[in-house]
C-alpha cells in the first residue's frame, strides 16, 4: 500500500502537482472568458431564467429538463470536494488554498459553459430513443485530421476513447472511491458503526438508484440536491456565527496570503505561494469539474432547443458548489480554528513518517525545516531501525513522528484494545506491519474529519458531527450515483450499451470495497484521474473555440427574433446582431 500510494504521489506531481496543469486549466478559462466577453457574469441572469424552464417547449429532445440536468451534474459535483476537499485543501496550503479554488470556480464557470455547449451540440441519439452525449462524441466528430491527399486520420476517436476510458477510470477514483470512505470514515467516527457495514448498506442503495437509468438518477438528484444544501447552509451559519469574532478576521485571511503563501500558526507548519495556489487549483477543479468534461454528459442528456443554452445552465455549477458551498466550508474550518488546532485522533500509517532527529513546532527554524521537508525542497534524514514501544508509549529516543504534515504528540500504540509493548520494525521513516495495531495521538487533521471537528467546537456542539455525517451521507452518495451514469455513458461509447450492465456491476462492488480502504491511497488515485480526463478535454475545445464562439453568437441573434421582448435583448443582442 506505502509503495502504491507513493507511486501515484509522484505521478500526480508530474501532472495534477505540475505548474503545466495549473497553467493550462486556468489558462484555457481565462482565455475563453476573455474570447467570449466575460459570459460568467453577462448571462448570469439569463442562465436562471433558462433553468427554471423559461424558455421550455414540449418539441425539445432528450431524456430530463434543464433543472435535473443541472441537479444531476450538481449532484456530481457536490460531494465529498465540498467538505472534505475544502478541509484538505486549507489544510495543505491554508487559508490562501481557499481564495486559489474561488479563483478555479471563478474562471471555471466559463469553462463548464464551453464544454457543456459543444457535447450537447454534438450528442447522440440511441436507437431506444435515449441519448449519449460527451466530449468524447464532440471528439470523434470534429477532431479528425485530414491529410492533403485527402486521407482522414481518426485522431478524434482516439483522443474520445481516451477520455472515455479516463472517465471509466474517474468514475471509480473521483466519483465512487473517496465519496463511500469519506461516508464511512464519518459515520465511523460520530456512530461507531463499522466501515463494512456502512459500504453494504449503501452500495444496495446506489444499485438500486442506478439500474433505473438516467431518468430515476435525475428524479433522485433534483429532490437530494436542494435538500441536502439547505440542510448544510443553515449547520455552516450556526458555526460561523458561533465564533463572530473570527468571522471577518477568517475571511480576510482567505485574501491576504493569496499571492504570499500561508505562514506557520498553530499546529499549521506553512506554505508556499506556489503550494497553496496548486492545491487550491486542484481542490477547486476535484470539487466544481470544471474543464475535466464529466458535467457535459449529463448535461447532454438535457431537453434543449440547442446547445448554447444547456451551456449557460452549465455554467451556474461552479458558482453554486464551490463559490457557495465551498466558502461556507473554508469559513467553517476557518473561523472555529479547527484548521490549526492539534487534537486528538485515530492515525492513517500513511499519514505517518518518523524522522531522524528532535524537532520542536514552537522553534522558527525547526517550522522551517519541516516546512522545507514536506514541501519536497530539502529533507530532512528519516528513522531506520527498531522502535521501541512499552505499554503503548514510545520509549526511542531522538525520533520526531510526523503526522497529517503536523509534529504528532502524545502517542499509543495499541494492539486491539491493550497497550502495546514490544518493537516495531522501521523502514525509511514508515512502518510497514501495522495491520494489527492502531495509533492515536494528538495532530492536526485533514479532510471530513477536519470539517467534523470544526463543526463540533460551535453551539452545536455534540449535534455538529451528526450534521457533517448526515450532509456527508447525501453529498457523497448523490456525487456516486451521478459518476454512476458518467461511467456508464463512457461504456457505451466505447464498448456498446450491452456492456453497460457489467460496469455498473463493478461500480458497486468497488463502491463497497472502498468503504474500508485506506483514505490516502483513494484520495491520491483521484488526483490523477482529473488530470486523465481533463487535459483531453481542454485541448479539444480550445481547438474549437471559433465554432464555439460562432454557436455563442447564432444563440443570440436567434433568441432575438423569438424573444424579441425580453429585457436581456438591448446592448447583448445588438452586439451579435452587428
Amino acid at each position: 500500500m506505502h509503495g502504491l500510494n507513493d507511486f501515484l504521489v509522484k505521478l500526480d506531481g508530474y501532472l495534477g502537482g505540475h505548474p503545466w496543469f495549473m497553467v493550462l486549466l486556468i489558462g484555457t478559462g481565462l482565455f475563453f472568458t476573455i474570447y467570449l466577453g466575460f459570459p460568467q457574469i453577462r448571462y448570469f441572469r439569463h442562465a436562471i431564467r433558462i433553468t427554471s424552464g423559461k424558455y421550455d417547449h414540449s418539441h425539445d429532445v432528450g431524456d430530463t429538463s434543464h433543472f435535473q440536468s443541472l441537479a444531476t451534474a450538481l449532484s456530481g459535483t457536490v460531494g465529498t470536494g465540498n467538505i472534505a476537499g475544502v478541509a484538505l485543501a486549507i489544510h495543505l496550503g491554508g487559508p490562501a488554498a481557499l481564495f486559489w479554488m474561488l479563483v478555479t470556480a471563478a474562471i471555471g464557470m466559463c469553462t463548464k459553459m464551453v464544454e457543456v455547449s459543444i457535447s450537447h451540440k454534438y450528442r447522440d441519439i440511441l436507437p431506444d430513443g435515449s441519448v449519449s452525449g460527451g466530449p468524447m462524441y464532440y471528439m470523434k466528430k470534429r477532431l479528425n485530421i485530414t491529410t492533403k491527399s485527402g486521407k482522414i486520420l481518426k485522431t478524434g476517436a482516439i483522443l474520445g476513447a481516451f477520455f472515455a476510458g479516463a472517465t471509466i477510470l474517474s468514475s471509480f477514483g473521483t466519483g465512487s472511491l473517496p465519496q463511500i470512505n469519506s461516508i464511512s470514515n464519518s459515520v465511523f467516527s460520530t456512530f461507531g458503526i463499522k466501515h463494512i457495514i456502512t459500504g453494504a448498506i449503501l452500495a444496495v442503495l446506489l444499485g438500486m438508484v442506478i439500474i433505473g437509468g438516467i431518468k430515476r438518477i435525475a428524479k433522485v438528484t433534483s429532490v437530494l440536491v436542494p435538500f441536502m444544501a439547505i440542510l448544510y447552509l443553515i449547520g455552516s451559519l450556526l458555526v460561523i456565527f458561533s465564533h463572530p469574532g473570527n468571522i471577518i478576521p477568517s475571511f480576510l485571511s482567505i485574501f491576504a496570503d493569496a499571492f504570499t503563501g500561508s505562514a506557520a500558526a498553530g499546529g499549521f507548519l506553512g506554505a508556499t505561494f506556489a503550494f497553496a495556489m496548486n492545491r487550491g487549483v486542484n481542490r477547486g477543479l476535484f470539487s466544481n469539474e470544471s474543464g475535466q468534461g464529466s458535467a457535459p454528459i449529463a448535461h447532454s442528456a438535457a431537453r434543449a432547443p440547442e446547445p448554447v443554452s444547456e451551456g449557460m445552465v452549465a455554467l451556474l455549477e461552479p458558482f453554486i458548489d464551490t463559490i457557495c458551498i465551498c466558502t461556507l466550508t473554508g469559513l467553517v474550518v476557518l473561523a472555529s480554528g479547527a484548521w490549526n488546532t492539534k487534537t486528538d485522533n485515530q492515525f492513517q500509517t500513511t499519514d505517518m513518517q518518523i524522522l531522524s532527529g528532535i524537532y520542536d513546532d514552537g522553534n522558527g527554524a525547526d517550522v522551517e525545516k519541516l516546512s522545507s521537508h514536506l514541501r519536497g525542497d530539502q529533507f530532512l534524514d528519516l528513522y531506520n531501525g527498531k522502535l521501541k514501544v512499552e505499554n503503548g508509549v514510545i520509549t526511542t529516543t531522538g525520533i520526531s513522528v510526523i503526522h497529517a504534515r503536523s509534529l504528532a504528540s502524545n502517542i499509543r500504540f495499541m494492539s486491539g484494545k491493550e497497550p502495546y509493548s514490544g518493537e516495531l520494525e522501521v523502514i525509511a521513516g514508515k512502518l510497514p506491519n501495522m495491520a494489527s495495531m492502531t495509533v492515536r495521538g494528538e495532530s492536526l487533521i485533514h479532510s471530513a474529519p477536519l470539517t467534523t471537528f470544526a463543526f463540533s467546537r460551535s453551539v452545536l456542539k455534540g449535534f455538529g458531527p451528526y450534521i457533517v455525517t448526515f450532509s456527508l451521507l447525501l453529498f457523497a452518495f448523490s456525487t456516486a450515483i451521478s459518476w454512476s451514469y458518467y461511467g456508464d455513458r463512457a461504456v457505451t461509447y466505447l464498448f456498446g450499451p450491452k456492456y453497460v450492465i457489467y460496469y455498473r456491476l463493478v461500480f458497486v462492488v468497488a463502491f463497497f470495497i472502498a468503504s474500508f480502504t485506506d483514505t490516502t491511497i483513494i484520495w491520491s488515485l483521484s488526483y490523477v484521474a482529473i488530470v486523465l480526463m481533463a487535459v483531453p478535454n481542454l485541448i479539444g475545445i480550445l481547438i474549437l473555440r471559433k465554432e464555439v464562439k460562432q454557436n455563442v453568437k447564432e444563440y443570440w441573434q436567434a433568441f432575438g427574433k423569438m424573444y424579441p421582448d425580453e429585457k436581456i435583448s438591448g446592448k447583448m443582442l445588438k452586439r451579435f446582431r452587428d
